[in-house]
């Protein structure tokens, strides 16, 4: 039987089997925030659940284990966040339950891709709400009259990157002039 996973290295398989399974979750992270101004618990626990159920057969063990610490780091910053910067509840639980998925080493990578795609998603939703077609197409959505602004589009867009990114190191290679394999 012909395998078509046949030469792809470890890690490579598990950041496109993330990225299958998580994709779904995100486009309905999205989709509610723009809608509603929320992340439902439900998708963060999807998203904890898909790298706690399928983490520990696709990665190695120990570093599986010790990403665990992003989720409480991020969430604890999360937290903080949400109390002196009134960064919503929501994007902090989504932006912890994702962290695991991040090599602590790619961190300064994350960081400029998550403020590039916060700027971008800032823009991109204060001028599509200005558009009248773009508001008849969309009616009750709430982001469209509030004064602050649905952060996990961003957060969604820079972990779908990322996934995406270590799924097909290629890309890494066309966008940064790198080469070799994703790693954990």
């Amino acid at each position: 039987m012909l395998n078509p996973f046949e030469g792809l290295e470890a890690v490579t398989f598990a950041y496109r089997v993330f990225l299958v399974l998580c994709l779904p979750v995100c486009a309905w992270v999205a989709w509610s925030d723009l809608s509603t101004m929320k992340i439902p618990n439900k998708a963060v626990l999807a998203v904890m659940a898909i790298f706690a159920l399928a983490g520990p057969v696709l990665l190695p063990l120990e570093p599986w284990a010790w990403r665990w610490l992003n989720f409480v780091v991020v969430l604890l910053i999360g937290f903080v966040l949400n109390a002196v910067a009134h960064v919503g509840a929501g994007d902090a639980k989504f932006a912890a339950a994702a962290a695991p998925f991040i090599a602590p080493t790619h961190l300064p990578i994350v960081l400029p891709v998550f403020a590039a795609f916060l700027l971008g998603a800032f823009a991109a939703h204060r001028l599509l709400r200005a558009i009248p077609a773009v508001r008849r197409l969309t009616p009750g959505w709430v982001s469209w009259t509030r004064k602050d602004f649905p952060m996990g589009l961003a957060l969604v867009g820079t972990f779908l990157f990322y996934l995406s990114l270590m799924a097909f190191p290629s890309l890494v290679a066309f966008l940064f002039g790198a080469t070799g394999a994703a790693t954990t």
